[in-house]
Parts: structure tokens; sequence; C-alpha cells
């Protein structure tokens, strides 16, 4: 009991936490209410447009895990940088993830340009369903063809917001993120369904609503930032010239090329196993697009915390106190999926409310349900797991992370879903439960690598 005790009278350890976290929570939750929203609309023109703009942006998820695994690396520079002192290495660092970011959102581009028809085919599966195969297929490439336009912008941003961030600025990006979502859920509203004497554009209303969020969100970035300089010391003189120190491109790449392949890989691995889902039909679609969107509200407590642990760890590591960090990582652990089991009980007391918002049918609204609840079971245990993600990475454990994030999901979590969905005759409900509870075997090795690992490393020197 007096451990337990002293564990909630550490007024500076919360004091920290929340800090860092809140404002985080506030932005990620601002941004999927309005994905609740966003999804809700789309929901409201039909089935077809909402499997159309799920299938879109399963494969655009894919895109965004990869950008931020880009600019991941720098950022474990960042945070141990700005613990040290050294501006002009965080100045560095900004440079670094500007250029990748850069080079993320052209490769991007150009990759949904030629590859994106085949990507949505990969999701359409012909089943006896009431949902129109063709039309859902049209539906998604009028959505991809104007997202596009967003992932420059898109790119950019995570440069600012990172590194903001991880200098201990995480309002700027929660206020721009706001507004962002803002404008997103006013236009979407406007164009979807065609108010205030606008044409009524389905989908592409939808996106282009999207696309505008992008660049608000991108220009008040780079507004404050330029605007607050004493704030952000590391913004003067960072577009003067490209140069980056080659030791530190080095270590970026040493880092950074891994994690890069990891978010890559893990981001893909998610895809596959939804695309092992729909080959239960399309109304596996649609539920998916619903309980995710749903669920997505929820994880912001864990997630927001996970990022939390990759910066107050980061900057302790920085700082050369080793075993204070391992003290306030335990303590951020602990605090974490005890957040998350409450917020798990709450989304599974409202699994069957969410899905009445939607146009579509009395199946897909049971099937949705039925996986929100299976989402809030697993939660805790996925909260746990982000958690040791963030901790592993935030000492430099480049190869371990990558070994217990992408590749457990493509050893054991991919082939097993491969096998059921292709070569078993399997209900959807079970397929389901057995996809999303392999993630319990993940938190578990978290557990043991934490254990094993000595992990708590300053890997920034003088």
């Amino acid at each position: 009991m007096g451990k337990i005790r002293d564990y909630f009278a550490d007024r500076r350890f919360f004091k920290n936490v929340f800090a860092i976290a809140l404002p985080m929570v506030i932005q990620n939750g601002i941004t999927n209410i309005v994905g609740v929203l966003d999804n809700v609309m789309v929901g409201n023109v039909s089935s077809e447009a909402t499997s159309g703009v799920a299938i879109v942006n399963q494969f655009m998820f894919v895109f965004y895990l990869v950008t931020f695994g880009a600019v991941s690396a720098a950022g474990i520079f960042t945070a141990q940088y700005h613990g040290k002192g050294d501006v002009l290495n965080v100045r560095a660092t900004f440079r670094a993830k500007f250029i990748i970011c850069t080079l993320s959102g052209v490769a991007g581009l150009l990759l949904f340009i030629f590859f994106g028809g085949a990507f949505i085919g990969t999701f359409l599966t012909e089943t006896a369903s009431d949902i129109d195969l063709e039309l859902t297929r049209s539906l998604a490439q009028q959505y991809l063809t104007v997202m596009l336009w967003g992932i420059i912008p898109y790119s950019l941003s995570q440069s600012y917001a990172s590194t903001l961030r991880e200098t201990g600025r995480t309002i700027p990006p929660m206020a721009a993120s706001s507004a962002a979502v803002v404008v997103n859920l006013v236009l979407n509203y406007i164009l979807i369904f065609g108010h205030f004497g606008a044409p009524e554009l389905g989908v592409r209303g939808a996106a282009i609503a999207t696309v505008a969020s992008r660049f608000i969100e991108f220009l008040i970035l780079v507004i404050w930032t330029g605007a607050n300089r004493r704030k952000c010391p590391f913004i003067k003189g960072a577009f003067r010239s490209p140069r980056v120190p080659l030791s530190l491109v080095k270590n970026i790449v040493v880092m950074g090329l891994p994690l890069m392949l990891n978010e890559g890989f893990w981001a893909l691995s998610i895809t596959v196993r939804s695309q092992c889902y729909s080959t239960c039909g399309l109304d596996a679609v649609t539920a998916m697009s619903i309980s995710t969107t749903v669920t997505n509200l929820f994880n912001v407590i864990y997630l927001s915390l996970g990022s939390a642990i990759a910066v107050i760890i980061g900057n302790l590591l920085g700082a050369g106190k080793i075993e204070e960090a391992k003290r306030t990582d335990k303590k951020l652990l602990i605090f974490t999926v005890g957040c998350t089991v409450v917020v798990s009980l709450m989304l599974a007391a409202a699994s069957r409310v969410f899905p009445m918002f939607y146009k579509t049918s009395d199946t897909v609204a049971s099937l949705a349900s039925y996986m929100i609840i299976v989402f809030s079971v697993v939660m805790p245990f996925d909260a746990y797991a982000n958690g040791a993600y963030f901790t592993l990475r935030s000492g430099g454990k480049v190869l371990i992370t990558v070994l217990f994030d992408s590749v457990f999901m493509w050893v054991v979590i991919v082939p097993t879903m491969l096998i059921l969905s292709r070569a078993a005759s399997i209900d959807i409900h079970l397929l389901f439960a057995i996809g999303q509870g392999l993630e319990i075997f993940k938190a578990v090795l978290g557990a043991v690598l934490l254990r094993k690992t000595k992990w708590a490393v300053r890997i920034v020197r003088e």
C-alpha cells in the first residue's frame, strides 16, 4: 500500500505527464472526434461510400506510418539533444526531418498515382452482399484522386509538429491540428451534402475538406514557429543551409532506416490483416470502417501517453538521468495501462450505440458492435505494447524495436491470418477475434524485452 500511496503522491511526475500528454490527448481527441463525424457523414451517403473511403484510408494509413517512422529516428536525437540543451544539434535534426519528409511525400505521391487503382482492387471481393462492388471501386478512386493533393503538406507538417513536441512545445501542434479539424468538419458538412448553395460532392467533398485541413495545419505550424523564434530557437537559420553534420546523418540513417521500414511494414501488416477480413465480403469492410473509427476515438489516451513516454524518457536519457528514466518509465507504463482499462470499459459500454448513427444494414451494425467489443478487450494489452515500443525506441534500441513490432506482426499474425482467411472456411466473428487477440502475445513479448534488455542508454555525446 505504501508504494501505491507514494506513486499517487508524486505530484511532480503527474504534472510533467499532463504537461506533455494532455495537449496530445486533446489534439488526437479532437482529430478523432471529427474523424467519427466525417465517417458518419460519409456513412449517411451510402454503404458503398463508407467502404470506398475506408479502403483508401487503409493504404493511406501505411503512408502516414512510414512518414512517422522516417522522422522518428531524428526525433530520438531531437529529444535527447533538447534534454542536453544542445540547440545547434536540435536545429540539425529539424533540417534532417524536413528533407526526409519532403522525399517521403514525393515518393508517396508517385506511388499512389501509379498504383492506387491496384491497391483499391485488393480489397474488393465478390460475395453475397447488398453493397455494389463497382460503385465502391469508383467512389474509392474519386476519393483517392483528391486526397493526393494533401500528401505533401501532411508530410512537411510532421517535421514541424514532431520537433515542437520533442522540445516540449506540445500546445502549438494541438492548436494547429484543432483548427485543421474544425475546417475539415465544416467543409465536410458543406461539400458532402451540398449545403449553403455548394454542390453536393459526396466522397469528393470529404476528400477536398481533408486536403484543405492539411494545408491549414501546415501553414499554422510554419507561421507560429517562425513568429516565436525565442521559444523555438531551432528555427533560427534552419533554412539558410541544408547542411546536416555527417555524423548525425549516419546516426539517423542507422536508426532511421530500420524505424522507417518498421513503421511501413507494421502498417502494411495491419492493412494485410484488414484485407484478410475483407475476404468475408464488403459487409466486413464497412463494419471495420465503423468500428475502427469509433475505437480510434478511445485509443487517443494510450497513443498520446506513448508519445509522452518518448519525450519524457528521451529528455531524461539525454540529460544522463538513467536511473530516474527507469523509475519514471515504470510509472508511465502503470499509468498508461490503468487509464486504458477505464477507457476500454467505456468503449465496450458504448458498442451498440455508435453503429446506430450510420445508414447501413442491421447485419453490418451488429458486426460493427461485435468488433468494437473485441477492440475494447484487447485495448489494455495494446496500450502496454505501445508503451514498451516507445520505451525501447527512446534508448535507441532500434533493432530490438523492429523485432518486437513489425517482425512479430509478419512472423506471427500475418501468416496466421492469411492461412485462416484463405485455407479455411471461417466466420468473420471468429476470424476477427483471432486476428485482434494475437496482439496479447505482443504485450507479453514487450514485458520480457523491458526486463531483459538494457534499454536505458544515452545515445548523444558531448
